[in-house]
């Protein structure tokens, strides 16, 4: 029997109870490009993503197998014998017509130790096309679908330059949950623009939400970004770990408890990082959470109604 050892619904477990073994995602760039950077909707992309669209940890420039083989030489060494998930995940995901997502997707699950699928998308790159892909992938392999949704706040999606409303995301998710296909919603914790009340209600409305998981970070300031420019001339106040971790829990409490947790705080690449720099240290984020709900003695969704 497969046990959970966190107070919280964590991807981890998930998985294993799927697939009675360890599962990694392998963080792969399929050349993928935005509507906020090629001109549809904007050249400037969102206020906060760097060059590489949120996927620092991608290997660039080569092709979809190279890339799988290479993170599998790598991780192999640290974790034997589990399988793999392909996550396509900097830019926009299904950004492509829907003969080369077929194409690349099907690449991606040749290698037989891949058995599944993470495309990471806009809510408005999911056109009746693009979904007849997604619901042929849903009906062959393990599929989720990733959402940038980030607040449900139209100035916060006005200042991040999301480039489309909360109604999009609706619509989209309505589409998605049609075809059964699990989706992740990612949201981003310290934006400027919010206090610790108005990041709540993001979460407060995603309980109410046909969801399958979440993605939680913590706003990352980067090298480059629009955003270190705006942090520069307009200092805002960050959390430190400590806050961060009880307001993490705060969240964790207040959660749906069916809702799987597939992040409780960002990777930040130490070169491209501006602040906060205690995201480098993971490990030190992630069993303060642990810490803090064991003294609380809570679990997620204790809060919820």
């Amino acid at each position: 029997m497969i046990v959970n050892d966190k107070r919280y619904n964590n991807i981890n477990f998930e998985l294993k109870k799927q697939f009675s073994q360890k599962i990694i995602k392998l963080s792969l760039d399929g050349g993928f490009t935005c509507p906020t950077r090629d001109g549809k909707i904007d050249t400037r992309g969102c206020i906060f993503c760097s060059k590489n669209g949120s996927g620092e940890f991608t290997n660039f420039n080569t092709d979809i197998q190279i890339q799988i083989d290479e993170q599998i030489k790598l991780l192999s060494n640290k974790w034997q014998n589990c399988k793999y998930i392909a996550y396509f995940q900097n830019f926009t995901n299904t950004y492509k017509n829907a003969d080369e997502l077929m194409k690349l997707y099907n690449f991606a699950l040749t290698n037989p130790d891949v058995v599944g699928l993470s495309v990471a998308t806009r809510a408005d790159c999911l056109g009746d096309d693009v979904l007849k892909v997604l619901d042929y992938f849903n009906k062959h392999t393990y599929l989720f679908v990733e959402l940038g949704l980030q607040s449900i706040h139209e100035d916060t999606a006005n200042f991040i330059r999301r480039g489309y409303n909360l109604n999009t995301f609706e619509n989209a998710l309505t589409k998605l949950n049609e075809l059964n296909i699990k989706t992740v919603v990612h949201t981003i914790v310290g934006l400027p623009t919010e206090d610790k009340n108005k990041m709540m209600q993001t979460y407060k409305y995603l309980n109410k939400k046909d969801i399958w998981g979440i993605k939680i970070s913590q706003l990352n300031i980067l090298k480059d970004t629009d955003l270190e420019i705006y942090y520069r001339k307009n200092p805002f106040y960050i959390m430190n770990a400590d806050e961060y971790i009880s307001f993490i829990c705060d969240i964790i409490e207040n959660l749906r408890d069916d809702i799987v947790i597939h992040r409780l705080t960002g990777d930040g690449a130490k070169d491209e990082l501006i602040a906060p720099k205690w995201i480098l240290n993971k490990r030190y984020v992630l069993n303060g959470i642990d810490k803090e709900l064991r003294k609380r003695n809570t679990h997620q969704g204790f809060l919820y109604s």
